[in-house]
């Protein structure tokens, strides 16, 4: 089932490595199969970026180009077919621009040997790059189109939650046709499509894979799997690093699930409420015109139905320390002739920004200043368009990021703030 699929400890995490490569030729036949592509016409494959479980491909034909995004087998058949009923849900329910799948595989018993989807290719150019020669203005709009996509995402215009439980969207209709559906009627929250239930070997673990009827029953099998993973290595591991994270971490994540409860209920009598919620917005996941417009939003695998308490969330594009004050260029060192040597071999980079002669610092700090800004701009557009729109939670969202941060980078930080909760304190994860 997890063919093609290995795994390597880098120093601060596990990555999935690809033990062997897709074909360029079974990628091609499998794109001429699906697209109807007689062998005397023009259809050329050429590799275009990779991701994290993913190599995509662009695909050329005689009048059309598409995606195939060929994925490690992760999460086998799951992971896959989350992605093509949320893209085929989000395209019939809401106006976010997202690809049109023409056809995908969720088994790798094809002649690629991995599952694929074959998408539409959308025009732009990522958010990133053109950033910098944005307008405020245009940003504005951009902004206020993102609360726009997450009002149509939460149901709420429809004066009612878009589903209910907290899972991964499956649809039993969902099949390779073209033209099959994924309504509202169908799609619905299933097993939990996310990191911390298949990576390594968190498949084989004996837990809860949902849908989660409760924000408390989603938080407990998050904890139960870092308690599992932890006490595996205290158990089997002989490497000294590991087993001191292990000792740093156990007690936190016990921590947490003690404090469980008297932040999240366990006892709802029948199945919270739930959308939508992109977990990647950033810059890259964001395609643009020439005037700003979006064009596409990207990246919509392990996107899930998650509780109303995380919509007040910023979409992470929006994501910055505050700064109140624009910075003046004119204050800000240029670049040195080294650094600015240093930019001049980067040019050919696909992440390359121009820095127009002046330090780095002065770009940082200038984003700062306008996610400050643009923070604003959201949250009023939110509330234009729904007065009643839930107001921030933010020990549940800080509760989250605990457990999200436990056995990470922010493990101490994650310490600190269950230990201060514990004792009765109402302090903010971030100021601790």
């Amino acid at each position: 089932m997890q063919d093609g699929l290995g795994w390597q400890q880098t120093t601060f995490y596990l990555m999935p490595v690809w033990t062997r490569e897709p074909s360029i030729g079974a990628i091609e036949s499998v794109c001429r199969q699906q697209l109807k592509t007689p062998s005397e016409d023009s259809c050329t494959v050429t590799f275009h970026a990779a991701g994290l479980f993913n190599r995509v491909y662009l695909i050329h034909t005689a009048g059309r180009s598409f995606i195939m995004r060929v994925t490690l087998p992760v999460y086998p058949r799951h992971k896959t077919r989350a992605e093509v009923v949320t893209l085929r849900w989000v395209r019939e329910n809401t106006s976010i621009p997202v690809p049109k799948v023409f056809g995908f595989d969720d088994s790798n018993d094809n002649e690629i040997g991995f599952e694929w989807i074959l998408m539409e290719y959308m025009q732009g150019t990522s958010a990133r790059k053109r950033w910098r020669t944005m307008s405020m203005e245009q940003k504005v709009v951009l902004t206020e189109r993102f609360a726009v996509f997450q009002f149509e995402l939460s149901g709420f215009e429809k004066q009612e939650s878009t589903f209910k439980g907290i899972g991964t969207l499956d649809s039993p209709e969902i099949d390779l046709q073209v033209n099959s559906k994924a309504s509202q009627s169908t799609a619905a929250p299933g097993r939990l499509v996310s990191t911390e239930f298949f990576m390594g070997d968190h498949l084989a673990y004996d837990i809860p894979r949902g849908p989660f009827r409760s924000s408390h029953d989603w938080l407990n099998a998050i904890l139960t799997i870092i308690i599992r993973h932890q006490t595996l290595v205290l158990e089997k591991s002989e490497d000294e690093d590991d087993i001191e994270d292990a000792e740093d971490i156990l007690p936190v994540a016990q921590t947490l699930l003690t404090l469980l409860p008297k932040i999240l209920s366990p006892d709802l009598t029948r199945s919270e409420s739930s959308a939508l919620q992109h977990h990647d917005l950033n810059l890259n996941n964001i395609l643009v015109n020439e005037q700003g417009e979006v064009t596409a939003v990207l990246d919509w695998e392990c996107v899930s139905a998650l509780p109303l308490w995380m919509l007040t969330q910023m979409p992470k594009f929006l994501d910055g320390e505050p700064r109140e004050d624009e910075p003046q260029r004119d204050i800000y060192a240029d670049e040195t002739p080294e650094e600015a040597a240093a930019e001049a071999n980067k040019r050919n980079d696909p992440d390359y920004l121009d820095n127009e002669g002046k330090n780095e610092l002065y770009w940082i700090h200038k984003m700062e200043y306008e996610q400050t800004q643009l923070r604003e701009v959201y949250k009023a557009r939110i509330k234009e368009l729904c007065p009643e729109w839930v107001e921030e939670s933010p020990l549940q969202n800080d509760f989250y990021e605990a457990v999200s941060q436990c056995d990470g980078l922010w493990k101490k930080k994650a310490r600190r703030w269950a230990e201060r909760v514990e004792k009765g304190e109402a302090v903010r994860f971030r100021d601790v």
